[in-house]
This record gives C-alpha cells, structure tokens and sequence, in this order.
C-alpha cells in the first residue's frame, strides 16, 4: 500500500479503520431496568482465572444502566442476524424499546439475553476502568451458551456504516 502516513494521528486512524474485530451486543439489567448496545471494544484478558472486558461509550444509556448492574450479558452475533446488530448499534434506548422489537428471554441474574444470538455469556462486573471516552467493565464469566459455530461472526467492517444512536 503507498501513501503511507508518518508520525501524525493520522497514521494510527488509518491502521484501525482496516482492522476487522468481532460485534458483542451487551445488555443490562438494574432497578427493573435494561438496556443494551453494540460493541466494538471487547476482549478476553485473562484465561485463568477467566476474565473478559466490555468498553462501553459514556454517552449511552446502557452505560447509565450497567453503572447500577452487577452483571452484564455478552452476546456474539452472526452474519446471517445483522439486522440484530443494526437495531442495537443505531438505535437508542433513550429513545426507544429495542427489546419489544426483538425476540429475547429473562436469563441468568436477570439478564435479557437474546433468542438470536449466536452465542451468549454473562459475567459478574468486577472492575471499572476510565477508557478514555469508554467506560471499561471487568467481567468475571460464569453461564454461557454456544449455540451455533462462530465461524462467520458479525465484524465491524460489517457495521462501520452505521449511524449510531450516540456519538462516541
């Protein structure tokens, strides 16, 4: 590739926009309240003890509502459920009810999980982190369902052109 560009922030905007990294849906659950939101920012820390890492953005709501959780749900989402994905990256919960327009169950501590949903873990929260304009949750995993295999999973190139419901 030519045009490279050096020593400017530039460069490093243009190393991330090519790289392609797995979607989660996260939802939460406190005061009979839920919420959940796409996310980009999330990974496995440590494999023993397990222990995982949501990056939610500070202007959310569901980052209002995981504030007075003590559990989260991590959701992997595949390609042939995009349109899942869209409805929890454009759309807010401030605005409306993105449960009543998908299929879900209560699941463990409370916890909408999602009947479409590839794959779904819960973890206790165990740490907060400041991200900069994310919020890092530490999630200690203890239930989960693999449903089917996660070998074409919604990425972020598949997601770049969604108009968000927050801004970062």
């Amino acid at each position: 590739m030519s045009g490279s560009i050096s020593g400017s922030t530039e460069g490093f905007s243009a190393i991330v926009s090519k790289l392609d990294y797995p979607m989660f849906v996260v939802t939460a659950r406190a005061m009979n309240e839920r919420s959940g939101c796409l996310v980009g920012f999330a990974t496995q820390t440590a494999i023993d003890p397990p222990r995982f890492l949501v990056g939610l953005s500070d202007k959310n709501r569901t980052f209002r509502v995981a504030g007075a959780a003590e559990h989260l749900a991590v959701h992997v989402v595949d390609r042939s459920n995009l349109e899942l994905a869209a409805l929890f990256g454009e759309k807010t919960g401030d605005e409306v009810d993105k449960f009543a327009q998908c299929a879900w169950s209560e699941g463990p501590h409370g916890l909408p999980i999602l009947d479409e949903a590839a794959a779904w873990f819960t973890g206790a929260i165990i740490g907060r982190a400041e991200l900069g304009d994310h919020i890092g949750f530490l999630l200690e995993p203890d239930l989960g369902e693999l449903r089917v295999d996660l070998d074409d999973l919604v990425t972020f190139q598949n997601v770049r052109d969604l108009d968000p419901g927050h801004g970062a």
